[in-house]
């Protein structure tokens, strides 16, 4: 329901998205019947696309061509969508958006043949732009969402890490992504340095927004709204925005502590998710990711009214506000 209510955000945008849908399939297109199976499996579980939905409404900043837009529309979401293979198999997830992994429906070495069979994909599609800053672009945000990856299994099971931590690796994991979809959308369509700039930085605070509420979600959400078990994150070893909130709480610390790590029962992970869902700990970081989110509707203010502007605001609005 929520990702229909988001989607009628932009719904003139239908038929550009439907021709970027149909070049995700071609890319990952294969003569390896696994391959093409696997890959397939991963494209038609959905998702919001938002990554190619920033792509061309920063696109309308400028001579809007989405026959140009999609040519880093397209990579960027295969980028997105290997990262989320390779995630599923150090994260050890069985579901994803209610649907079994790659490496559960397969196994680990499929699903992360399949997630470098994609990010080839990606680098083949960016071979199409004739533009040396864009490479550029792309390819330091890839190498910053690669450093996010290892980070992430770094910090793993640390219960004692910094805020500092936590925000520089939502940083690479999502916001960047987002941050280049903008900036890519406004480039290839020629728009000014200065709006190109507002549009960097309206792409960063609302990667960083959107993350922290898909954090906030991981144990405010039900299993069935996630389509996956509510506080996957905190089973995984992964440390977020409101476990360390929570965590200030010395029993709270304690429970943490005592099950991180531990093949516990769903009756304690649904106990652990209740007393973090019931803590201050959701509404501070309700508040932190509100923060980004007037950071970004400000950039906003700076671009030219319209259509485009006025969409981007509602989206940001819907991110900052979803409830899964």
């Amino acid at each position: 329901m929520e990702k229909m209510k988001l989607k009628l955000l932009y719904s003139d945008l239908k038929p550009e998205l439907e021709l970027i849908e149909k070049e995700l399939e071609q890319a990952v297109d294969s003569e390896s019947l696994l391959l093409n199976d696997a890959s397939l499996h991963l494209l038609q579980a959905g998702g919001k696309r938002i990554r190619p939905v920033f792509v061309l409404l920063a696109g309308k900043f400028g001579n809007y061509d989405v026959e140009l837009l999609k040519r880093v529309a397209v990579p960027l979401e295969l980028i997105h969508m290997a990262s989320l293979v390779h995630d599923d198999v150090i994260d050890d997830s069985e579901i994803r958006r209610g649907r079994p992994t790659v490496k559960s429906e397969w196994n680990n070495s499929v699903a992360m043949y399949t997630g470098d069979f994609i990010l080839a994909r990606a680098l083949e599609r960016i071979t199409e732009i004739e533009s040396p800053r864009i490479h550029d672009i792309l390819s330091k945000t890839l190498i910053e969402v690669c450093r996010g990856e290892i980070i992430q299994i770094e910090h793993k099971y640390r219960l004692d890490q910094s805020m500092r931590d936590y925000l520089r690796r939502i940083k690479r994991k999502t916001a960047l992504l987002i941050s280049s979809s903008c900036e890519l959308g406004a480039l290839v369509s020629g728009t000014d340095e200065k709006t190109a700039a507002h549009l960097r930085r309206f792409g960063y605070f609302i990667g960083m927004s959107f993350q922290i509420i898909d954090d906030i979600l991981d144990f405010t959400a039900s299993d069935q709204e996630l389509g996956k078990p509510a506080g996957s994150d905190f089973i995984q070893g992964n440390i977020t925005l409101p476990i360390l909130y929570a965590r200030r709480d010395p029993l709270i610390y304690q429970m943490l502590r005592e099950n991180l790590n531990q093949d516990i029962s769903d009756e304690k992970r649904l106990e652990i998710v209740r007393t973090i869902r019931t803590s201050a700990a959701v509404d501070e970081a309700k508040r932190m990711s509100e923060r980004y989110l007037e950071k970004a509707l400000k950039e906003l203010d700076y671009l030219p009214k319209g259509p485009a502007t006025k969409t981007m605001r509602k989206i940001a609005f819907f991110i900052g506000k979803r409830k899964f």
